[in-house]
């Protein structure tokens, strides 16, 4: 390893061991630990310890091919040493501004949205269906009016032909009116006949399907 690699590789860990730091600010001030469970706690810093791993151990790779030498990890304790008595406070004020900003930034968006999108379109659909209401109701309304006023024609209409019916019954001679009679009365016995046929058919059709079951 030449003098040059051996620079780059201290210069590089120390600004590791400094962008360790930031990061394990980040992670504790977004993770929360009194408010979440053991074992959530648990998974988050195995998860936490092996990306930090793998991310110093890339950089190395880049740097010096992965070669590890005892100044690797003086250089990135100093870093984060340097981290903690330099840069910690700045970056803890920058980050609390960032979040905040992130968070005013998504009250902002959301009230956009409520406001522009969502509330007129509410609106909008209110307004529809209070309109199809109102119609569908004074659709029916003139519906029914209509079928009144047409029941009530037919009613008219249809007491003078009553009244010749009647007449003409009471003037046919009583051998015709048996003869209707009859003829009404079988009518009336096979439509019960039938009904009676089709439930019987109903009933076996269930049994079977219960059977089945």
């Amino acid at each position: 390893m030449t003098l040059t690699t051996q620079f780059l590789t201290m210069i590089t860990m120390i600004g590791m061991g400094s962008l360790f730091g930031a990061s394990l600010d980040t992670y504790n001030r977004f993770l929360q630990r009194r408010r979440r469970k053991n074992w959530i706690v648990f998974l988050n810093d195995v998860l936490f310890w092996i990306l930090q791993g793998l991310s110093i151990f890339y950089v190395l790779f880049m740097v010096n091919e992965g070669e590890l030498r005892f100044y690797i990890f003086l250089a990135l304790l100093c870093g984060f040493a340097a981290y903690q008595s330099l840069l910690k406070r700045g970056y803890l004020k920058c980050l609390e501004w960032v979040i905040s900003l992130m968070i005013s930034t998504y009250k902002i968006t959301v009230n956009l949205i409520h406001n522009l999108i969502y509330r007129p379109l509410r609106f909008l659909l209110l307004s529809i269906v209070s309109l199809v209401v109102f119609t569908g109701k004074g659709l029916f309304l003139l519906l029914k009016m209509i079928l009144s006023i047409v029941t009530w024609i037919l009613k008219v209409v249809w007491k003078p032909f009553e009244l010749i019916f009647s007449l003409l019954w009471k003037l046919l001679p009583k051998r015709i009116k048996k003869n209707v009679e009859k003829i009404y009365n079988k009518m009336a016995g096979f439509t019960r006949k039938f009904k009676k046929y089709t439930v019987n058919i109903l009933n076996k059709i269930k049994t079977i399907i219960k059977s089945k079951k």
